[in-house]
């Protein structure tokens, strides 16, 4: 996986860019942050406080939040 989704289960982003991402073949990992206390403490320390979902983070260590399959699929192209 070159990245992690941060996501809850009720997130209509997050459903949107996950099955746009699928279209796409992108494979990724996801984690619901509403079951990760650690994840939703990651979450918040990229987006100023808040647990803004989706929330994805690279394997160089970047990240993205709310971005447009379209602004992931050029992220990885640059990994």
């Amino acid at each position: 996986m070159t990245f992690t989704l941060y996501s809850t289960s009720w997130c209509g982003p997050c459903k949107r860019l996950k099955g746009q991402l699928t279209e796409l073949g992108i494979s990724f990992k996801e984690v619901d942050i509403e079951q990760s206390p650690e994840a939703a403490a990651l979450v918040e320390s990229l987006n100023n406080g808040n647990q803004m979902v989706p929330t994805l983070v690279f394997s160089d260590g970047t990240s993205m939040t709310n971005p447009s399959a379209i602004a992931v699929k050029e992220k990885l192209s640059t990994l």
